[in-house]
């Protein structure tokens, strides 16, 4: 899956990835409120095999296949509506 990768600059080591560069249509509003500004940062294939520095690449596409987008962020500054 192509995969873009977008960084807070509201909140440090925040990250959305998305599977398609621009396309924020299913990202909840309220997530964007915490997050935004974002900026993308870069584009890669993510695949299950894939070695990410924080995340298990499989969980991640997992649930941007589910819900459209994934968060990476501080385990501590997860909002409760994403646990």
């Amino acid at each position: 899956m192509k995969c873009a990768i977008y960084r807070s600059n509201k909140k440090d080591l925040t990250y959305l990835y998305l599977p398609e560069a621009d396309d924020m249509s299913r990202v909840p509003d309220a997530l964007m409120k915490l997050i935004s500004p974002v900026e993308r940062v870069f584009e890669f294939d993510l695949t299950p095999e894939r070695e990410l520095a924080q995340e298990n690449a499989g969980e991640v596409l997992k649930q941007i296949e589910e819900q459209g987008w994934f968060l990476q962020m501080p385990q501590q500054d997860r909002p409760e509506f994403l646990c």
